[in-house]
Parts: structure tokens; sequence; C-alpha cells
């Protein structure tokens, strides 16, 4: 299994596929609590690797997954520039609008909830195309 983690000051996106990037679960959490969620995650899961994206607060987190997670998972980072604004984009293919929101043009509308764990997906994917890149 493979888990996304977009770090964050005040929240974290998390995402957990298995290795051929099939979604399981996603999650926004609060900085607080993500250490409770991603050792249960451990606990439940089989999760092999960890891809934490390059950006904010990256190496304070980073440390903290080292001290959490010792050795029994690799940390992978992966860069997460313009992730937020793919992410945003991903929201609407995962939840298209309904009724007359519809009709307000993508580029206008914004999510109704935080992306972060829409980012951990896309951070998994990033991660995943760098293993089998697709020929041009």
């Amino acid at each position: 299994m493979i888990l996304g983690f977009d770090p964050g000051r005040d929240k974290c996106g998390i995402a957990l596929t298995d290795d051929r990037g099939r979604l399981v679960s996603h999650q926004v959490v609060t900085s607080e609590g993500v250490e409770l969620i991603l050792r249960q995650l451990q606990t439940d899961y089989e999760i092999t690797t960890l891809v934490i994206g390059n950006q904010t607060t990256s190496k304070l987190w980073t440390a903290k997954l080292r001290l959490w997670f010792a050795d029994s998972v690799t940390l992978a980072p992966v860069d997460e520039r313009n992730s937020t604004l793919e992410a945003r984009d991903r929201y609407w293919q995962m939840f298209p609008p309904k009724g007359l929101a519809r009709l307000i043009p993508q580029g206008l509308r914004t999510p109704p909830r935080p992306v972060d764990d829409i980012v951990a997906i896309l951070l998994i994917e990033r991660y995943l195309s760098t293993l089998c890149p697709t020929p041009h």
C-alpha cells in the first residue's frame, strides 16, 4: 500500500492506494491529529511507501515521520508544485457540480472543502509515474 501525505501547518491531506494506484481512502485531518490516524492506517494496512510533498513544512514533517515509522516504510519525497491548483480541477472531476452550479465555468468554482486529500492522491500519482513513466 502507498500512503500519500500532503503536509501542512494546520491540516494535512492523506490518501491511501494499493500498489497500482487504486484509491482505498482519502481524508483531510488536523495536523495535531495526524499521528494517530497515520498509526491507525499503518496498523490496518501494510503500508510500504509513504509519499510526501516536498514543499511547505516538508522538512519538519519528514523528521516526524521518520520518528513515527522508523524503517517500517520507505519515505519518498515528490515535487508538489502546482498540486493545489491541479487538485481543485480534480475535485470537480471526482465530485461534479449539480444543479445550477454546473453552469458556472470550472475556473470560477471554488471547492466547498479543503482539497489536501486530493493533493495527496496526486502526489501518489506523481510518484507512480516516476516508477513507470508513460512513453511520449
